[in-house]
């Protein structure tokens, strides 16, 4: 053993404990039978202090342990073992350095900082405040990191379900927001385990995946303003603190170091209902802000190495996330901390896939320029632990860089922004869309088809996702009404492509009520049948609304939360949803792994035919067309599809193709009250006549049989 500066009061779990050089790999706490490995990374510190602490709420740490930069450094990793040491046990460190902020150095020995590897932390100290003032020692009111052992648990044979892209529907959703309504009936509202007695309800919908907002630690305890003398917090959860740690509010017991134990009995769960699970990540930036904001992991650790500052004043920070800073996702560190992070949730916690929030900031250079071949992108494209793993990017950020339809990598999914925009001006009525809307149905192959190697699944379709109008809002409101947010509706897009059916916002008139339901299952209907895949928004299926709210990022309240008494209230439009999202899972016709090539099937059908209210002319050059038809030939004996779509206000009458050796039979017409609105497998309605008259804003499905 070598001699160390150590500091001891009346310890409890530490009282045997021996501290020896200790290894730089891997990074992070990493419990064994004798004791437990730590190992840092700091380029520029000039001292480093390990704090031991007997539990989460400690005010003084028990053990102190100066790393020796001739023992416990290797290279630029700071490491240390401490023989005896068990798992549960609470840690942190103060780095010391210069703390020239013109150059980028921040580092300040008075703070304490959490671990980025840490599995798991807890806050119960914590104050926001402390850690934004410069030379203020804030021991008493720091995070601190959780040693957790993650080996022992059991799996129960659990993997990945490595479900195709083409075969998966996302139900993207809020861990907090699902069960924190008292309507929600759950044990422990709030939380993983909450998810676990929802799986019934998941699994009779019908979705194959949950897409989380962030689990990942963020800090849910700042006030960002007050209004009407209620405090507005972070509630999405886009501003990271701690990537490798579950957040601790979504816990029954974070402060037993549960987190990863309670992440993974959920995940465990819902594999076993066949339901995957993917994780909202956030690496193009982190809490800590810009100049003025905290300092409580990487500004004090190496501010230069993990964020990308300004060359002129490295004092400040290069905003592309519109956040207050951006992470330096293509620094060899920054980028191995990403992919080993992604390689934790997917070998340790079993997450079936990602998606990357602000993802074209992957793509960025250190100098902030876009890269032809970003090393993290292509780093996790050819990964071998993450092969199996989804990777879906939101291909654009704050600072104007758009790249949906070329976003860097082959297996990259997009959220595919334009066939939002397109499919809600279509059913809202606008006219001319035509030949764009077929464009996104068939799987927006002008977008991808052209580039080599990519297919209809690289297209991520949604007309909803959180940041936005719920669906019941998009057709209930003419205008955002995000007053209850405390900015004035400065706040949220302007221009949502919605129509309120005739009143804004709610209405006892069954005459609209009748015309929302249809435009609501207009869009599943449009979504389903769509070619790519499909992604739906948190209780959409029931009319879930945030009245008129576009930008719920601050409502952790009824605005934002999971209404369950919805779920009897509107049990025609959940059971419309279930039966179209089985519609889906039955026909392949609609999940075709490739592109239309014009083939024939054996009763020379062609895998796809457009048509407007006459065969063979979908009108692409009509500036007035509001009407679209296509007929989709299955293959392999897999059924025939025709669909008609008359977003026209007055019928149409739309004529119908034969179909050799076999007959139509309608198993949808949004227009229709329930359940003539979509019929249940084996009870389609026969179609003798051969034209059809569609109802105003309304879609017909026919099948052959």
């Amino acid at each position: 053993m070598t001699a160390f500066s150590v500091q001891k009061t009346n310890c409890k779990v530490e009282a045997n404990c021996k501290v020896e050089a200790g290894r730089p790999h891997p990074l992070g706490a990493v419990p064994d039978k004798d004791g437990v490995n730590f190992s840092i990374f700091s380029e520029n510190a000039t001292g480093v202090e390990l704090l031991l602490f007997d539990e989460h709420d400690s005010p003084e740490p028990t053990q102190i342990i100066e790393l020796d930069p001739t023992v416990n450094k290797t290279f630029h990793f700071w490491h240390a073992y401490v023989r005896g040491l068990k798992s549960g046990v609470h840690y942190a460190y103060r780095f010391d350095g210069p703390s020239n902020w013109s150059e980028g150095h921040r580092f300040d020995k008075s703070k304490v900082v959490i671990d980025p590897y840490a599995r798991g932390n807890n806050k119960n100290l914590w104050n926001r405040g402390d850690a934004c003032i410069p030379g203020k020692d804030n021991l008493r009111t720091s995070m601190r990191s959780a040693v957790i052992d993650i080996s022992g648990y059991d799996w129960e044979g659990d993997e990945l379900l490595k479900r195709p892209m083409s075969e998966t529907i996302i139900y993207e959703m809020h861990v907090g927001g699902f069960t924190q309504s008292p309507t929600s009936g759950v044990k422990n509202p709030g939380t993983f385990s909450a998810i676990i007695e929802k799986i019934p309800y998941l699994k009779e919908l019908g979705v194959t995946a949950i897409e989380l907002l962030p689990v990942c630690e963020f800090d849910d305890t700042e006030v960002l303003r007050t209004y009407n003398g209620k405090e507005l917090k972070n509630y999405w959860g886009y501003s990271t603190m701690s990537f490798f740690a579950p957040h601790p509010s979504y816990c029954v017991k974070p402060e037993a170091c549960q987190h990863v134990k309670e992440f993974r009995d959920m995940v465990k769960a819902l594999h076993k209902a066949g339901i995957e699970v993917i994780l909202d990540v956030v690496f193009n930036h982190t809490d800590e802000g810009n100049h003025e904001g905290p300092l409580f992991s990487y500004k004090g650790i190496d501010n230069k190495i993990y964020y990308y500052l300004v060359q002129e004043d490295k004092q400040y920070y290069y905003d592309y996330t519109g956040c207050g800073n951006t992470f330096n996702c293509n620094h060899p560190v920054a980028e191995k901390l990403i992919v080993d992070c992604l390689r934790y949730w997917v070998e340790e916690m079993h997450v079936d896939g990602f998606r990357f929030d602000e993802g074209s900031v992957l793509s960025r250079g250190e100098d902030g320029a876009p890269m032809e071949h970003p090393p993290v992108v292509w780093a996790i494209e050819l990964d071998d632990i993450l092969s199996d793993a989804k990777v879906i990017a939101e291909a654009w950020d704050a600072a104007g860089l758009y790249q949906v339809g070329y976003f860097p990598g082959y297996r990259w999914a997009e959220w595919n922004g334009r066939y939002r925009d397109t499919v809600r001006s279509f059913v809202k009525g606008e006219p001319g869309l035509v030949g764009e809307v077929a464009s996104r149905i068939a799987g927006s192959a002008d977008m991808y088809g052209s580039r080599s190697g990519h297919l209809p699944v690289n297209s991520v379709n949604f007309i909803i996702a959180h940041d936005g109008f719920t669906l019941n809002d998009l057709v209930s409101y003419n205008d955002k009404h995000n007053e209850a947010n405390g900015e004035e509706s400065r706040d949220g897009a302007d221009d949502n492509m919605s129509w309120n059916c005739g009143v804004e916002g709610e209405t006892n008139d069954p005459g609209i009520e009748q015309l929302r339901d249809r435009q609501i299952k207009n869009f599943a209907t449009i979504l389903m049948l769509s070619q790519g895949v499909p992604m739906m928004e948190m209780g959409d299926e029931v009319r879930r609304t945030q009245k008129g709210n576009n930008n719920a990022y601050c409502q952790d309240s009824d605005i934002s939360w999971f209404d369950w008494s919805l779920v009897e209230k509107n049990s025609q439009m959940f059971r419309f949803w279930k039966l179209i999202i089985d519609f889906r899972k039955r026909n392949s016709t609609v999940k075709r792994p490739r592109f239309f090539t014009g083939e024939l099937n054996e009763r020379g059908q062609k895998d796809l035919c457009w048509h407007g209210t006459q065969l063979g002319n979908p009108g692409w050059d009509d500036p007035d067309a509001r009407c679209l038809a296509f007929t989709l030939g299955g293959l392999d004996e897999a059924d025939d599809l025709h669909v008609m779509m008359n977003m026209y206000w007055e019928p149409l009458e739309f004529k119908i193709p034969g179909i050799k050796s076999r007959k139509w039979y309608r198993a949808v017409d949004t227009a229709q009250a329930s359940p003539g609105d979509i019929a249940e497998p084996g009870q389609e309605i026969q179609i003798t006549t051969n034209s059809y008259l569609v109802t105003g804003r309304s879609v017909v499905v026919l099948v052959s049989k």
